[in-house]
């Protein structure tokens, strides 16, 4: 993330001078600014953007995956958002709530949010606070199938004291909240009230929000139509309508880009092994963008040989890292120590760095007693050193990096056999009730921009002991939890970043999982479409559809 500016969007004193050094070169400025193409006055032409997997889910608030988030984008709007520089910005907020504003209460448990009040929904009913008091209800609905109350189970005591502002209270201070309610919509309330059952009201399939564009039509399994709103609160939509074209065939999609039926390529962008021709079609900008997803081994460290530390460690010093980026991904990803992405304000740098060594994760297990057999596999304590390693069915790229790893492994007397299954079973009681041995996965840890891993690595958060959370790894550390305790009750950032910091050190030394790499994304936009811009801190980079447009 750069450093230009604080958390709420304010000049640091690096900030200050670089828009001194701006405002010197004003005359080149000027220059620059005249060369840049002009948004059009009214929206213009459409924007087909193709998915590689279908948006289903149309109701923000409930279960979904990232590609429903793209959709959710354009047609709800929260109370606000994260920019691509990590700022907070406003969006049916007036301001982001802060200490300096009065937003928070010093002890970060009262909040007060004032509202916008031009802001209309599609129908044309206006935006109020009952409709934020309604959503934040809904969520901690107990009959509602919400897609998680993280951090929104904390709140108390929802006041409406006007039309255009809205109080609550915190149970107890939770930082990382501001980040999630950038992460989550608004939804109408005069419209879902009327449904016998929320979960399946009929706004669920023709949604009506405040966002840039207003539902269309749905043609299930082929594509999504949405239309500009004219009546946007926030500057834009450029383009009369977007539409969401579903092509499942990775391959497809990358033909129907190059051959220009489509505009953008979404959700999994451009396989690597295309990226370099698509580099060099004329006519065609490819944005190769990191990521918060970082591709790690996930150990389950109650099972068996890998809740050895020691076990944990050779098998990090004997993966090759080097060949599985370069070889399998094009050497397009980046290594990586953390589970926090580089860009980001919390990344802590100085970590130990990986090195392939097999001879140094040899003589580990030798000292630490674990003994081959004449079969070449190690024993320690009738325990064998062997495992399965699974990940999604007819994923190449991974199943090409398990036959790799196969062989790692055996050089220092490790066995790794091959589990794979569909996405399906695998992602679900498999993964969530921590039954597997080892697990290839990609995960973002981060809360939109905040790096609170309580529900991953905290030890109240281990599913398979009855706790609430994903930490499937079933990782337990008390200083761990002693920090995260303390970072999530920390509202000033440079106290956040030494906190976190902490964690990455010590879930670096323990290998609580085994970095492999930050993954990337490799998207392809049609030249002469404007306004595109990846953003690590959002699921999807059709979070600003609304400045896109065609010069």
């Amino acid at each position: 993330m750069a450093d230009d500016f604080g958390p709420f969007g304010q000049p640091t004193r690096r900030g200050v001078l670089a828009i001194g050094a701006g405002a010197a070169a004003g005359l080149a400025t000027q220059r620059t600014a005249l060369a840049q193409p002009r948004r059009p006055d009214k929206p213009r032409g459409q924007v087909v953007a193709a998915l590689s997997q279908e948006p289903t889910v149309f109701n923000p608030l409930m279960p979904a995956i990232e590609v429903d988030q793209g959709v959710w984008w354009q047609l709800f709007s929260p109370l606000w958002f994260i920019d691509a520089q990590g700022r907070f910005v406003p969006d049916l907020a007036k301001e982001v709530p802060s200490v300096e504003n009065g937003g928070l209460s010093a002890d970060g448990l009262t909040w007060k949010v004032k509202l916008r009040t031009d802001v209309k929904w599609h129908d044309g009913t206006p935006f109020t606070a009952e409709d934020v008091k309604y959503s934040f209800d809904l969520i901690n609905n107990p009959n509602f199938r919400v897609r998680n109350r993280v951090g929104h189970s904390l709140v108390k005591d929802i006041k409406v004291v006007a039309p255009d502002e809205i109080h609550w209270r915190m149970e107890s201070a939770y930082s990382p909240y501001l980040s999630i309610l950038a992460l989550h919509f608004i939804v109408p309330k005069h419209i879902l009230e009327k449904a016998s059952d929320p979960n399946t009201a009929p706004f669920n399939n023709a949604p009506v929000g405040t966002g840039p564009f207003r539902w269309g039509s749905r043609v299930a399994g082929d594509h999504i139509q949405l239309n500009a709103h004219t009546g946007y609160h926030l500057g834009g939509p450029y383009v009369e309508r977007v539409i969401f074209k579903y092509i499942p065939d990775l391959t497809v999609l990358y033909t129907q880009f190059r051959t220009g039926q489509v505009d953008y390529t979404g959700t999994q962008g451009i396989l690597p092994n295309f990226v370099k021709e698509a580099q060099g079609l004329r006519g065609r900008k490819v944005f190769v963008s990191p990521t918060a997803s970082v591709e790690h081994i996930a150990p389950n460290l109650e099972f068996g040989p890998l809740a050895d530390k020691t076990v944990r460690q050779a098998l990090y010093l004997a993966m090759n890292k080097k060949a599985i980026i370069d070889a399998l991904n094009y050497g397009l990803p980046v290594q990586t120590e953390t589970f926090v992405p580089q860009q980001a304000w919390p990344f802590q740098t100085g970590l130990p760095a990986h090195a392939h060594d097999p001879a140094k994760a040899n003589a580990i297990l030798d000292a630490a007693g674990w003994v081959r057999g004449s079969n070449g596999i190690r024993e320690k304590a009738g325990v064998k050193l062997e495992f399965t390693n699974s990940t999604t069915s007819g994923n190449a790229v991974r199943e090409q990096t398990q036959q790799l790893l196969i062989q790692d492994w055996r050089a220092v007397g490790a066995a790794m056999r091959i589990n794979n299954m569909p996405a399906a079973v695998i992602w679900g009681e498999y993964w969530q009730q921590s039954k597997f041995q080892s697990i290839i996965v990609g995960v973002n840890f981060m809360l939109g921009s905040d790096p609170d891993v309580t529900p991953r690595f905290g030890s109240g958060a281990i599913a398979a002991k009855g706790g609430r959370g994903f930490n499937t790894y079933q990782y337990q550390n008390p200083e761990v939890d002693k920090l995260l305790a303390l970072g999530a009750k920390q509202f000033d950032q440079p106290s956040r970043k030494t906190t976190y910091g902490e964690v990455q050190k010590i879930i670096r030394d323990d290998l609580a999982i085994l970095p492999m790499f930050q993954a990337v994304l490799c998207e392809g936009v049609k030249d002469g479409l404007q306004g595109f811009t990846p953003n690590i801190n959002c699921s999807s980079n059709c979070w600003n559809m609304r400045d896109w447009f065609w010069a």
